[in-house]
């Protein structure tokens, strides 16, 4: 592969304006190796300088390195020009910055308040790698204009990423997404962006203030008495969780100890989410020897939580879906027992989640509301009550975190746990009423992951332009482009397929990684059968769906 001169020129020129000396030598060797006829070389100086990083309702997640097309201080330097500008523009006056433990993020953090404060703007910095809850915590409890958090979530160890919260603590949406991207393009020479020293570095109260907020999800009069067992999976959940269950009277959790402390190379998985095949098989382990009552595992930044529970004298994982309706049972039911008020408000999930919410909430009286998938769309619902997406995010506090919270969901799981445990009933016990009210909803998921992103969308094209009209042995009976809006949604990328009262199946691009994510459910009644017979009716009929479209995917 020869390098072309035209690549070569935005390399030399993106290298003189770098002001990071680490990424500038790395593209100094790099551009020198493809010169001298490296083809790998070449080869990635044309994936890091194929466009730009794209900022969007995530803000930036991508891989670290140099070039416009990874995460850089460069680039959180112009994306932090065009957020400040934004915010001054729209009369704010106040940022708060989050980071997390990975490659960068503390540097990426100084650069963003180096920026914001030389553009104006009061800047508050908290005082070291916290969970993303905390930082979304800090918006509202702050009244800030602006919060950013530097973290990848559960992303490989390679990205970082830059997410931002406006007023109120919601994540980023849509138009405003589009109006910072405008201004981000219109930032000039990132050597000529100003930047500052005088922000502000919080002590403990903040996060003591989150802490106490935390411990406040459990009733004072519930049960206590359980085991836990948690796993950070190398990130930044343990210290916060820790004093959480501390401060909400429960004992302490026994931790994997291989994946207790932060480590941004996350050694013991393949990746940090602990959705991913073997990444909680430590965790599973050590739950089976402490024969723990339930298993916690956060992400690494500590907004998403999975849950484990003792099953017939074995652990296994929850699904996503499983834990949302619990959680939403569980609110209902707080409240029956005279520990929370009566439940009001909206019980919201993302489309892509199950419809088994909408059925728990229309059977105590309450409103449903399905959105698109993300917590921004979640957390800015007005009289939000509860929230949840099938990935693993759960928003049982919307009073003072507008968004998935890991710490204050696990502390709302132990609470239902201990309670039950304490009236001789388990989590399955609540499944099988809730299937035995509203039906078996079983769910799974296909996905698939590429090398780059841009092998995602010929797939949904294919399928847009030649849908199937049955999946397994159930018909399709109706087809929604969300492209062009669906229920009264903004328009989004993906494709939903109805099973008629039998379920529905839709897929999407990722919006965080090179991935195509199918979303299957199926419904079937339980009537005098047993549970588990419509159980094992509900997987096989959800194994012949992703069967079905696994093989129309690879043809």
């Amino acid at each position: 592969m020869n390098l072309e001169p035209s690549l070569a020129l935005r390399v030399r020129t993106w290298i003189d304006d770098d002001p990071d000396p680490l990424t500038r030598a790395e593209l100094e060797a790099t551009l020198a190796d493809a010169q001298s006829g490296d083809v790998t070389a070449a080869g990635h100086l044309e994936s890091a300088f194929n466009g730009t990083l794209q900022f969007g309702t995530a803000g930036l997640r991508g891989q670290m390195g140099g070039g416009p097309h990874r995460m850089n201080s460069a680039v959180v330097r112009r994306a932090s020009a065009g957020l400040a500008a934004h915010v001054v523009a729209t009369n704010g006056r106040t940022a708060v910055i989050g980071y997390d433990a990975r490659h960068q993020s503390e540097q990426f953090a100084r650069d963003t308040a180096a920026v914001m404060s030389a553009a104006g703007l009061e800047v508050f910095v908290l005082p070291e790698p916290l969970p993303t809850p905390v930082l979304a915590y800090a918006v509202r409890r702050l009244s800030a204009d602006v919060g950013v958090m530097i973290t990848a979530s559960h992303n490989p160890a390679l990205d970082n990423g830059y997410k931002v919260y406006l007023a109120g603590g919601s994540q980023l949406a849509p138009p405003t997404d589009a109006a910072i991207a405008t201004l981000i393009d219109a930032v000039g020479p990132v050597r000529a962006i100003p930047v500052g020293d005088r922000w502000v570095t919080l002590g403990d109260e903040l996060l003591n203030d989150y802490l106490t907020d935390a411990a406040n999800v459990v009733a004072a009069a519930s049960p206590r008495t359980l085991s836990i067992v948690h796993t950070a999976m190398h990130g930044v959940g343990t210290r916060t969780f820790t004093e959480a269950l501390a401060r909400a009277g429960f004992d302490p959790a026994t931790e994997v100890v291989e994946q207790r402390d932060p480590d941004p190379d996350f050694p013991t998985v393949a990746f940090p989410n602990p959705e991913e095949t073997g990444a909680m098989d430590l965790a599973l382990a050590m739950a089976a020897r402490c024969n723990a009552d339930v298993l916690i595992a956060h992400d690494p930044d500590a907004d998403r939580c999975a849950v484990g529970i003792a099953s017939n004298e074995a652990h296994r994982m929850l699904s996503g879906d499983d834990v949302g309706s619990l959680l939403a049972w569980w609110a209902i039911d707080r409240a029956r027992r005279g520990w929370a008020p009566v439940t009001h408000g909206t019980f919201a999930c993302s489309i892509v989640s199950s419809s088994l919410l909408g059925s728990i909430a229309a059977d105590a009286g309450l409103r449903h509301q399905e959105t698109l998938t993300g917590f921004k769309w979640i957390g800015a619902i007005p009289d939000l009550a509860y929230g949840y997406e099938e990935a693993l995010g759960y928003c049982v506090d919307p009073e003072h975190v507008r968004d998935k919270d890991g710490i204050t969901a696990a502390l709302r799981v132990a609470e239902m746990v201990a309670t039950l445990k304490a009236e001789s009933s388990t989590v399955d016990d609540v499944l099988d009423e809730l299937a035995r009210t509203h039906g078996v909803h079983a769910t799974s998921q296909l996905s698939l992951r590429f090398a780059d992103v841009s092998e995602v969308a010929p797939l949904i094209a294919s399928l847009r332009e030649n849908p199937p009209s049955q999946l397994g042995s159930l018909a399709i009976t109706d087809v929604a482009d969300l492209a062009v809006g669906y229920g009264g949604l903004a328009p989004t990328e993906g494709l939903r397929y109805s099973l008629g009262n039998s379920g529905r199946v839709i897929v999407r691009p990722s919006g965080t990684e090179p991935k195509l994510k199918c979303y299957l459910e199926v419904v079937v009644p339980v009537s005098e059968s047993d549970v588990n017979v419509a159980r094992t009716q509900a997987d096989v009929l959800l194994k012949a769906i992703r069967d079905d479209l696994f093989s129309r995917l690879q043809a």
